[in-house]
C-alpha cells in the first residue's frame, strides 16, 4: 500500500511539474475556470433576485446545493482526468505497456494526469459553499457536518466514475462517445438546482442510472431537515452519499470487463 502511495505521488509530481512549464497559461486557465463558474451562479442569482424562490427554495439553499455539486465535480476532474486522454492510448497502443507493469490498470489511468487548474472551479464552488453554510439557519451539528463532507466525497466519486465510464467506451469505439457529456458536464447543469423543479422521467434518471440526487438533493434535505416532497425515508436520505462510492465501483467493474476484452493495436 505505502508503495502504491509513493508511486502515486510520483505520477502526481510528474504531472504537476509538466504543468508548471508553462506558468502563464497555468494561470490564465485557472482564472478563466474562476470567471466562467462565477459567472454561472451570477445567473443564478439574478434568477432569485427576479423571482426570489424557486418551488418553495431559496437563493441560499440552492447555493448549498450548487456548492457541494462544483466542489465535487472540481475533485473529480483534477484527479480522473487520466481517462480523458485513454482513447489515445488505445489507439497509439501506449495502453499494452500498462498492462505489462505490476501495477492496477486503472490506477496508472487514473495517475497519468492531475489537472492543478480545476483549482478555479473548486475554489468559486468552495466560496459559495461556505457562502451558504453562513448563511443558512441551519445548527450544524456534527452529524450534518459530516453529511456535508460525504455528499462531497460521494459527488467526486459518482463524478469519477462517468469520467471511467466515459474513457471505458473507448475499449470498444476507439473514440469516446460525446453523448456521455451529456451526463457528466449536463449532469453538473442539472444538479446546480434541486431535483424537483424537473419532470417525473428525469428525476427517476438521475436517481437511479446516475446517482446525481444521492450526492446533493437528498443530503441537502437531511441537512436543511426538510422532508422529500416524493416521500424518500430519511434514513435512504443520510446514506445517500454512499451510492457514489457504489456507483464508482460499478464503472471500475465496467472498466475491468473492457480490460478483459481488449485486443492490442500490435504497434
Amino acid at each position: 500500500m505505502l508503495d502504491t502511495i509513493r508511486l502515486y505521488f510520483r505520477y502526481i509530481g510528474i504531472s504537476l511539474r509538466s504543468q508548471m512549464q508553462y506558468r502563464a497559461s497555468f494561470f490564465m486557465q485557472v482564472i478563466g475556470q474562476l470567471f466562467i463558474t462565477a459567472i454561472e451562479f451570477f445567473a443564478i442569482w439574478v434568477l432569485f433576485d427576479r423571482f426570489e424562490n424557486l418551488q418553495g427554495w431559496t437563493i441560499r439553499e440552492v447555493a448549498l446545493i450548487y456548492g457541494i455539486v462544483h466542489v465535487a465535480f472540481a475533485l473529480a476532474e483534477a484527479f480522473s482526468r487520466g481517462f480523458d486522454i485513454f482513447p489515445s492510448m488505445i489507439k497509439s497502443g501506449e495502453f499494452d505497456r500498462i498492462l505489462l507493469r505490476p501495477r492496477g490498470a486503472a490506477f496508472q489511468v487514473i495517475a497519468q494526469e492531475l489537472q492543478l487548474m480545476r483549482i478555479g472551479r473548486f475554489s468559486q464552488g468552495l466560496v459559495v459553499l461556505i457562502w451558504a453554510t453562513t448563511a443558512l439557519d441551519v445548527t450544524w451539528t456534527l452529524p450534518k457536518l459530516l453529511m456535508l463532507i460525504g455528499s462531497i466525497a460521494g459527488g467526486a466519486c459518482m463524478f469519477s466514475g462517468l469520467f471511467i465510464l466515459h474513457g471505458t467506451m473507448a475499449f470498444w469505439t476507439i473514440e469516446t462517445l460525446e453523448i456521455v457529456n451529456t451526463v457528466t458536464y449536463g449532469g453538473v447543469e442539472t444538479g446546480q438546482y434541486p431535483l424537483e423543479i424537473y419532470n417525473e422521467w428525469f428525476r427517476r434518471f438521475f436517481t437511479f442510472v446516475i446517482p446525481l440526487a444521492t450526492v446533493n438533493y437528498f443530503p441537502t434535505l437531511a441537512i436543511l431537515d426538510r422532508p422529500d416532497p416524493f416521500g424518500t425515508p430519511a434514513f435512504v436520505m443520510w446514506l445517500s452519499p454512499l451510492f457514489g462510492l457504489v456507483f464508482l465501483w460499478v464503472t471500475l467493474q465496467f472498466f475491468r470487463l473492457g480490460v478483459r476484452h481488449y485486443h492490442s493495436t500490435g504497434s
